[in-house]
């Protein structure tokens, strides 16, 4: 066992306890970005002005008249940048566009005393636009061979021989939709610039380092010319991973232009119609089977689409490309990924980042192939497990495949899978008009960035003479209780109580060069690099201590007095990772995070609308950091998933009118969220039993986005309780999301395929 992963004796990780602001958001007393405003004085508020036109040429602005508002202070445009007119690392993010690449693209910004001044402001500017033809959709992308970034490929073995020796071969299209982050707290920042021009924007972003970078390279500063804090999110999901930069840009270049604090807060309908979303695919695909019903091969290609810019399109498809086996062994794969470039908003990071979209793939091509193999799609599934010694399709050693079956095993028995099946079939029986299915489903997810330089964390730890500690980390909280797994970890490092931690925010001059708060790393880097900064205090202090038992704030004091540093600056790198993007080759993660679930429903043969009636979740968190907090990580992922496979359904105009290329769905009344309605009515989860993680954080595991797969069961369960309504055997196709709607449809096809074999 490493140092890293051993626990000592009465540990505070591994305990049971509330989130560490659960009493400030219950009580509304949690300060987020937006609210630091009221304690602003002299504050000026952003309003943008935005395009009508999903792809069109700007040819001409008129301002002069947004003066004529009263309150209007000034009117940001693209001369007013001291430095780079642009807002994303690739340079194809224009914050000040002349030309508009998605219906909603801000194209002027107007700074008022009041949020009203300044939206008044804006609908007095005059802006002329030349219409230009626009792609919406995946299909018309490549239709029109509109691509963007690279175009990567995993490949392995020899896939034509195996389809050549194949038993079965088929071959589909899935296609499946994006997803709107739909945080409580919509993108805010607030920009102050201070005596000495020093810049200090408070933003609610995943990734503070990055904000920085962003607006100093818009101001034509250097990084030490501009700090940025993240107090906490009201919500994340890698919805502010790359998006708030152009945002905090746009709040800092007003308070360097007018010397006064400048807010930028987006209403809820502009930051759905504004904002990326998760990625939709389009995918085609050929899998080949031997006479067993074990895959042989997997051919296809895969297109995420885009949106205008390329943003984090490419690491995404390259961990699509790295989660297209989920679980499954296949000895021969060629797969080639592409980037379709459309005039919608520019698609961006989302919990799972690429991994969902991959793996929805084969458990489509699984789910419509069981059918026909005359199969249970959870013995097909089952029987495809990865088994030790086997490789990934880009070249990683799948470690610790045994705790794959043991979560599946698990969640069958403790979730009375087999008997609840014999009692689904009676049901169905003597059911005409509605059905049941219980569909199982796995999940293997990677855990590390793609991009191995991101695998690195920071933490600063001080120990004041009084004995207490304050803790800063390179992380940032969304609500997913990142802060409250570090202090658990600075307290159990330390063996200290937990209330003698306390933690401060986050902020670019503490913890500098961080990575995002994503890819499940949170807790793995910056946990180790607040345990390497009290090691590094405790080392020092064993000097002092020199083998005397005396208590802590004796021992701390003495260390003063003696001149001991009792700071530390903590600093973890994940080792053993390293990949090659180009060839797409290599092992890019840390290990791989397991679980199984089991989802039954009940659908309506006349509607499709159907009821989630049970869900059995196994999955694997190492041993927990923080149980409580873990639980609702996989109860919160499972839900988030199922409503992008069910539920959430983003809609752009894709005709030839005057709103081609407007999002329809802009506000909770048109794009639905999963709520309490949608849970399931026995929801049980439970961790996998030894499950220690060698080699990571006191041995717990990433717990963000894995859980968020789960949710694939209940796709699948949608599926085979839609095929109950025909014969056996018949391959059921359904959209994703599966919505009510959808599921009617494929309930249609499914009645008719009867009648035809009739």
């Amino acid at each position: 066992m490493t140092s890293l992963s051993q626990r000592p004796g009465g540990a505070v990780v591994g305990t049971e306890m509330e989130h560490e602001s659960a009493a400030l958001h219950v009580t509304g007393r949690a300060l987020y970005t937006d609210d630091l405003v009221g304690r602003t004085t002299h504050v000026l508020h952003a309003f943008p002005v935005q395009a009508p036109y999903a792809h069109a040429r700007v040819t001409a602005v008129r301002a002069d008249a947004a003066y004529d508002v009263p309150g209007v202070v000034r009117v940001l445009t693209a001369g007013d940048v001291p430095g780079l007119n642009d807002a994303g690392v690739k340079h194809d993010e224009p914050l000040f566009p002349d030309e508009v690449m998605y219906h909603g693209h801000a194209v002027v910004w107007v700074l008022g005393d009041t949020l009203e001044a300044a939206r008044r402001g804006a609908k007095a500017i005059e802006v002329d636009y030349e219409p230009l033809p626009a792609l919406v959709t995946i299909r018309e992308a490549i239709a029109a061979e509109s691509f963007q970034g690279g175009s990567p490929t995993v490949e392995r073995g020899d896939v034509e021989w195996a389809f050549e020796n194949a038993a079965h071969v088929f071959s589909g299209v899935t296609e499946m939709a994006g997803q709107e982050h739909f945080y409580l707290e919509t993108h805010a920042s607030l920009a102050l610039v201070d005596e000495g021009g020093q810049v200090f924007v408070q933003c609610s972003t995943q990734h503070p380092t990055e904000t920085q970078e962003i607006v100093a390279h818009v101001l034509g500063r250097q990084s030490h010319e501009v700090t940025v804090q993240c107090l906490r999110m009201g919500g994340g999901f890698g919805g502010k991973e790359m998006q708030p930069h152009g945002y905090a840009a746009i709040a800092a270049l007003g308070a360097t232009i007018t010397g006064r604090p400048v807010r930028l807060r987006l209403p809820r309908q502009q930051d759905i119609t504004m904002t990326g979303k998760r990625h939709g695919f389009h995918a085609e695909w050929r899998v080949g089977f031997d006479e067993d019903g074990r895959l042989l091969a997997l051919d296809g290609t895969i297109t995420s689409g885009g949106g205008w810019s390329l943003d984090l399109s490419e690491p995404v498809l390259a961990r699509a490309l790295c989660h297209i086996d989920n679980a499954y062994w296949i000895p021969h794969v060629r797969v080639h990924g592409r980037i379709a470039k459309t005039h919608i908003t520019s698609q961006t990071a989302f919990r799972g980042f690429g991994g969902p979209q991959g793996m929805l793939v084969i458990e489509d091509a699984l789910g419509r192939c069981a059918p026909l193999l005359g199969l249970d799609p959870a013995e097909l599934r089952r029987r495809n497990f990865y088994v030790d010694g086997q490789d990934t399709p880009y070249g990683q050693p799948v470690r610790h495949p045994e705790r794959m079956v043991a979560a599946w095993e698990q969640v069958r028995a403790t979730g009375d899978v087999d008997a609840r099946r014999a009692e689904i079939d009676a049901f169905n029986a003597r059911s005409a008009h509605s059905k049941r299915a219980l569909a199982m489903t796995p999940v293997k997810f990677g855990i590390s960035f793609n991009f191995t330089a991101f695998n690195q964390g920071g933490a600063l730890v001080h120990v004041y003479k009084d004995g207490s500690v304050l803790i800063n980390h390179g992380g940032t909280e969304m609500g997913q209780g990142l802060h409250t797994k570090m202090l658990q970890v600075a307290a159990t490092a330390l063996g200290l109580p937990l209330a003698r931690v306390r933690l401060a925010p986050t902020r670019t001059d503490k913890v500098p060069n961080t990575s995002a708060t994503a890819a499940s790393a949170g807790a793995d880097l910056n946990g180790a690099a607040v345990k390497d900064a009290c090691e590094q205090i405790l080392a020092r202090l064993e000097t002092v201590r020199a083998g005397r038992d005396i208590a802590w704030d004796d021992l701390v004091r003495e260390a003063y007095y003696a001149r001991v540093q009792l700071w530390a600056a903590g600093f973890y790198r994940t080792e053993g990772l390293h990949w090659d993007a180009a060839a797409m080759r290599g092992s890019p993660f840390k290990y791989f995070a397991y679980g199984a679930c089991a989802a039954e429903v009940e659908v309506d043969g006349f509607t499709g609308a159907y009821r989630l009636r049970r869900v059995d979740i196994v999955h694997d968190v190492g041993d927990s950091l923080s149980p409580l907090v873990d639980l609702g990580q996989v109860e919160g992922g499972f839900v988030q998933g199922t409503g992008w496979l069910t539920l959430e359904d983003l809609r752009w105009d894709a005709s030839d009118g005057p709103h081609r290329g407007r999002l329809a769905t802009q506000s909770a009344s048109t794009y639905k969220l999963p709520s309490l309605s949608e849970m399931p009515e026995d929801f049980r989860v439970a961790f996998l039993d030894k499950a220690h993680e060698d080699g990571a954080v006191y041995g717990s595991k990433a717990v963000g986005e894995p859980p968020l797969m789960l949710a694939f069961a209940v796709r699948e369960a949608l599926r085979e309780a839609a095929g109950a309504f025909g014969p056996p055997g018949v391959s059921v196709e359904l959209d994703s999301p599966a919505t009510p709607e959808a599921v009617y449809w494929a309930i249609e096809r499914v009645r008719r395929s009867g009648h035809e074999g009739s």
